[in-house]
């Protein structure tokens, strides 16, 4: 049913995701056209290319399953509801272990520590950051064999109309609890690695801050500035993953608990805000991102103000 509040959705979605999908397709084509000119490509560079990669997917899920929800709500329902949620449980997992395995590359490229263990992971940073991956391999596996009877029984809940959880655990016993806490425990490992990864990150560039600020004449110095701003980058990007953890781990609650709530449909608005404004955090916290996407913007000025000069004046 297509109403005035199904319309502000869609026009919010479609903003929200054409805004992601730019940012991802920008790093990402950089990325390629600097490894065809080059030939080579680096780790950090090839995860930047990965994760933006996935989030395009991820957000493309999301799109046709907002088109779906608000044109089609019982098609969408009965139809496509557990294809839907697999792919977005895949994009979504991609997303999350690639964004974790960046958080883990730059703490131990950037970060000074002298504990033994974190020069020992430093010295193997890419079998490190490999390992990660791999293992997120291994928990996609596990969590995609427990997934279908999770997204069945959600379905049965609509289909039925039961909008008592408690109720309808007792009386049906088709919600396995345990695959859902086996689920937020897959989720919570990419969590705290870089919750981990991205505090002890900000506390070396807070220390390295202060030992540039003590041994200058003052703030002002550019290499105080790079980390000052590298900083804002980290508890940026640390903002945005928790928000979005939070509100991916409460989603499937609320949508069996307000299942019958029209509002319940803008929750899935606060799950795009990291895949769709993480991109710009890291195009502004890499040089050659962030110089490519000044000439871009440069080439753009001249060329409008070549086609409509009078409106630059």
């Amino acid at each position: 049913m297509f109403t005035e509040l199904g319309s502000m959705y869609l026009v919010l979605s479609v903003v929200e995701l054409v805004v992601g999908m730019l940012g991802n397709m920008f790093i990402g084509v950089v990325n390629c056209l600097e490894w065809v000119k080059d030939r080579k490509v680096s780790l950090a560079d090839s995860i930047l290319t990965c994760l933006a990669v996935s989030r395009i997917s991820y957000l493309l899920v999301v799109l046709f399953d907002s088109f779906i929800t608000i044109l089609s709500p019982h098609f969408g329902f009965y139809k496509a509801a557990n294809s839907i949620t697999k792919l977005w449980n895949v994009t979504n997992h991609f997303t999350t272990w690639f964004a974790t395995s960046l958080s883990i590359l730059y703490f131990l490229k950037v970060a000074h520590f002298s504990h033994p263990l974190f020069l020992w992971l430093k010295w193997r940073t890419n079998r490190v950051v490999f390992g990660v991956l791999v293992f997120s391999l291994f928990l996609l596996t596990s969590d995609m064999l427990l997934l279908g009877s999770i997204t069945d029984s959600i379905v049965f809940m609509y289909a039925t109309g039961k909008n008592n959880l408690t109720l309808y655990l007792d009386e049906s016993k088709i919600l396995d609890v345990k695959f859902l806490i086996f689920h937020y425990l897959a989720s919570l490992i990419p969590f705290v690695l870089s919750l981990a990864s991205l505090f002890l990150l900000f506390l070396s560039l807070v220390r390295h801050t202060r030992n540039l600020e003590l041994g200058s004449v003052g703030s002002g110095d550019a290499s105080t500035k790079a980390h000052k701003k590298a900083m804002k980058m980290v508890l940026s990007f640390l903002f945005l993953f928790i928000i979005h953890f939070s509100f991916t781990q409460v989603a499937p609650w609320l949508f069996l608990l307000f299942h019958k709530s029209k509002l319940i449909i803008f929750f899935m608005l606060t799950l795009n805000v990291f895949p769709s404004g993480h991109p710009f955090i890291l195009i502004l916290g890499n040089g050659k991102l962030r110089q490519t996407a000044l000439q871009v913007l440069c080439y753009l000025k001249c060329h409008l103000k070549r086609a409509n000069p009078l409106a630059f004046y």
